[in-house]
């Protein structure tokens, strides 16, 4: 009976070891496609694309009769509409995260509802906020097409994004830092200001990676708020077209051999330029986990 018992648990366990050595395989291979597609992406858009740009290709002007072919005023027009995005959705992101975990009751009805208009925020399409904000502060407001009116559409694009990551964020942080403040006889803000936000950073970080991302990736609510006229604007209320508004003009105006080159010029910048974004972004939050720790 023993024998016969120990040699069925052996089964199980040979039959578990299989299972595990399936699910490890699926999951090596998961992960790799995904990395492998990445590093596809990036190889195919950088050898295509480096080779087109160079020091004048960056910091030339660009005229549409050919003269000259620099995305200068493209670079400059994305970097306006990133940090005023940011500058608008970042504080009202990051103060209603605050607001939900740290003020808020939970359970309550208003939490539910702002969660809930947050969560049907990041469903909607791009494409709807474009035509909200064409509608609204392109129409209504005055703004005219400007980086004004796009940087306002996108940031009402991006900030379900950060309230939720930001929220989260706030979330992993220990109970015990606010007990241990509030019995040392801090205040709220004080707890809040000097030890959740600098913990929590990391996070809300990350949150502003995804929106700056989301804020170059985007191209339809861009062209239908901000325009697509290729100069530098000297204001917020100036036309300007971004790298990715400017990829969509080439693209779907391809007629020489030297657009595509131009097309894959961009993409190449935009990528670099991300990747930077990225990499001084986790560097700044590696040196503040050092500071607070």
């Amino acid at each position: 009976m023993n024998f016969a018992k120990d040699s069925e648990l052996l089964k199980l366990k040979k039959q578990r070891q299989n299972k595990d050595l399936i699910l490890n395989i699926f999951i090596w291979i998961s992960a790799g496609l995904t990395v492998g597609f990445l590093f596809w992406i990036i190889w195919y858009i950088l050898s295509n694309g480096l080779q087109h740009v160079d020091w004048n290709f960056i910091t030339d002007d660009y005229t549409r009769t050919g003269e000259e072919h620099g995305i200068f005023p493209m670079i400059v027009s994305t970097i306006y509409m990133v940090i005023a995005s940011i500058a608008v959705a970042a504080p009202l992101g990051i103060m209603t995260a605050i607001y939900l975990t740290e003020y808020a009751k939970p359970g309550s009805k208003l939490v539910k509802v702002i969660r809930f208009c947050t969560e049907s925020l990041a469903g909607i399409p791009s494409i709807i906020f474009g035509l909200f904000g064409m509608t609204f502060f392109v129409a209504v407001m005055g703004f005219g097409f400007s980086i004004l009116s796009g940087a306002l559409t996108l940031s009402i694009l991006i900030l379900p994004v950060i309230i939720r990551t930001t929220e989260e964020a706030l979330m992993a942080v220990s109970q015990t830092y606010r007990e241990g403040s509030y019995g040392l006889g801090a205040s709220k803000i004080y707890t809040i200001w000097r030890l959740i936000l600098p913990s929590a950073m990391p996070g809300i970080l990350t949150s502003v990676i995804l929106s700056i991302g989301r804020v170059i990736g985007e191209s339809a609510p861009v062209f239908l708020t901000a325009g697509m006229v290729a100069r530098i604007p000297e204001s917020l209320l100036d036309s300007g077209r971004t790298l990715t508004v400017h990829l969509y003009k080439l693209t779907t105006e391809l007629f020489t051999v030297d657009e595509w080159n131009q097309a894959y010029g961009t993409a190449t910048v935009l990528i670099v330029l991300v990747l930077i974004i990225n990499m001084l972004t986790k560097l700044i939050a590696s040196r503040i986990n050092k500071a607070n720790y």
